[in-house]
C-alpha cells in the first residue's frame, strides 16, 4: 500500500490537534489529495475548514473501507472517540495510532484481534518537522503496514521500530516526555546565567539559542555526543569546571536523568494497565 492506495481508498483522521494537524500538513505535502482524507475533529481549526473548502471531508461521516485510519486524539477522550470509527475493525483497514499510554490490547478489544494495528509515539517536535516516531504492529499487522506507517509518519521527522511494545514505556521517557527535560534545561540554565549578574532577558536568549545551536549540531555532525562534549571541553578550562558538576557520577546529570527517565516510563507503566 502506498499513497496512492490511500488516494484512492481515502484516510481518516480522528483528531486533528496539534500533533495531527502536524501530520496532515506533512500529508499533504507529500501528495496526499484534500478529497481522500476525512477529518473527524468537535472543534476544527480555521486550517481544517479552509482544506474543506478545498475538498477535504470535515465532521461528515467516512468512507466504507478506508486504507488507514488514524487516531490522534488524547487517551483520556478515547472512549468517546472510537465508537466514532469501530465499524473500521477488520483486515482491511489499517489501524495507526499515536495516542499516548493506550495499548494495542485496547484496540484489539475494541476492534478485534484480526484488525491491522500499529502503535506510534511521535514526539511534539512533529509541529516543525524534527519529530521523531517509534512504531509497533500488532500479530495481524504486516511488514507493507509498517511500512506504509513508516511513510506516514515521517512526514513529520525521523521513524524508529521497535520489537516489543514493551519498549514503548521508555521511548514515551525518553523522546516523547524528552521536549520537556530540554524546554526546562533552557529555563534552568536562563536562571543560572542570571544568578551570575546577566539580564532575564539576554540570559534567555543565550540558553535559548545555545541549547538549539547545539542540538542543530548533533543533528548534523557526523561525530558521536560523546565527541561532540570532548571537543569542546579544553582541559583545565571553564567548560571542563562545570562538567565536573554536571558529570558527577551521584549529583550530576546521569543520575538525575536516570532517575526522571525511570519515573517517566513507571508512570507510562503505570497508565497503561
Amino acid at each position: 500500500m502506498n499513497l496512492d492506495t490511500i488516494n484512492q481508498r481515502g484516510l481518516v483522521l480522528l483528531g486533528c490537534g496539534k500533533m495531527g494537524s502536524a501530520m496532515l500538513e506533512g500529508w499533504l505535502a507529500q501528495g496526499l489529495r484534500p478529497e481522500a482524507t476525512w477529518v473527524i475533529d468537535p472543534h476544527p481549526s480555521d486550517r481544517l475548514k479552509s482544506l474543506a473548502a478545498q475538498g477535504l471531508v470535515l465532521n461528515d461521516g467516512m468512507p466504507a473501507a478506508p486504507a488507514v485510519v488514524l487516531i490522534a486524539v488524547k487517551p483520556q477522550m478515547m472512549g468517546a472517540a472510537l465508537p466514532q470509527i469501530a465499524g473500521s475493525g477488520g483486515s482491511e483497514t489499517l489501524i495507526v495510532t499515536v495516542a499516548a499510554g493506550t495499548t494495542i490490547a485496547t484496540y484489539e478489544a475494541a476492534f478485534g484481534q484480526r484488525t491491522r494495528i500499529i502503535r506510534a509515539m511521535p514526539n511534539t517536535p512533529a509541529a516543525v518537522g524534527r519529530g521523531i516516531t517509534a512504531i509497533i504492529g500488532n500479530g495481524a499487522a504486516t511488514a507493507a503496514d509498517l511500512d506504509l506507517a513508516e511513510l506516514l509518519l515521517s512526514a513529520v521527522g525521523q521513524v524508529v521500530r521497535l520489537t516489543d511494545e514493551d519498549q514503548m514505556d521508555a521511548v514515551t521517557a525518553v523522546s516523547g516526555s524528552g521536549p520537556a527535560y530540554v524546554f526546562h534545561l533552557i529555563e534552568a540554565l536562563a536562571a543560572a546565567g542570571e544568578a551570575e549578574g546577566l539580564p532575564a532577558e539576554v540570559s534567555m536568549q543565550l540558553a535559548r539559542a545555545t541549547v538549539t545551536g547545539a542540538g542543530e549540531l548533533a543533528h548534523r555532525a557526523p561525530e558521536s555526543a560523546e565527541q561532540l562534549r570532548i571537543n569542546v571541553t579544553s582541559p583545565g578550562g571553564t567548560t571542563a569546571a562545570a562538567l565536573s558538576v554536571l558529570m558527577a557520577p551521584e549529583t550530576g546529570f546521569p543520575a538525575l536523568l536516570r532517575r526522571a527517565v525511570k519515573a517517566a516510563a513507571d508512570r507510562g507503566r503505570e497508565l497503561g494497565k
